[in-house]
């Protein structure tokens, strides 16, 4: 395998399975009656873009978008690769052979200003959740989450690299 396609195929897995990991996270809170993103809400963002609108009052109140599901499911995954080709990028592929644990949960905590500064208010709930009702309960869900998924990109790291030991 080529020296770029080892990489592409280790960051999509190693994405993916993160990604995956932080799905059954949020799957187990929902057991627990703690509600997570709707997926719907990220599509139907994504979907008003084009339009020139990035901030909503309400994400919940703007109008639908077709296959906005869909799209927010998209954008999810590929949002998880992207932080992989993050983590492989810093450390490079000789860490994505041979993966240890600090790297995988700098990135998962760093990744975190993602939905803290940009999408909860781009999707009009403020920065850091700052315009529910519980904002600090919301923050350190987003927080947590993002750990998981830190764990989630070592973990699957570890995987690929048992799959895949390369040179």
């Amino acid at each position: 395998m080529s020296h770029k396609l080892e990489v592409v195929v280790r960051v999509v897995l190693i994405g993916v399975g993160a990604t995956l990991l932080m799905d059954a996270w949020a799957a187990l809170l929902r057991q627990f009656g703690v509600p997570s993103l709707n997926f719907a809400f990220l599509g139907r963002w994504l979907g008003h873009l084009p339009e020139g609108r990035f901030f909503h009052e309400s994400i919940a109140r703007a109008s639908a978008i077709r296959g906005e599901l869909l799209l927010g499911w998209i954008a999810h995954y590929t949002i998880g690769i992207s932080f992989a080709a993050l983590l492989v990028s810093k450390f490079g592929l000789a860490w994505a052979r041979s993966p240890s644990l600090l790297p995988a949960l700098f990135i998962g905590i760093v990744t975190v200003i993602a939905p803290l500064f940009i999408l909860q208010p781009a999707l009009g709930a403020g920065i850091a959740s700052s315009k529910t009702a519980t904002p600090l309960f919301n923050s350190m869900k987003s927080v947590v989450t993002h750990v998981v998924f830190g764990l989630g990109l070592y973990l699957s790291a570890l995987g690929v690299a048992a799959l895949f030991p390369g040179e």
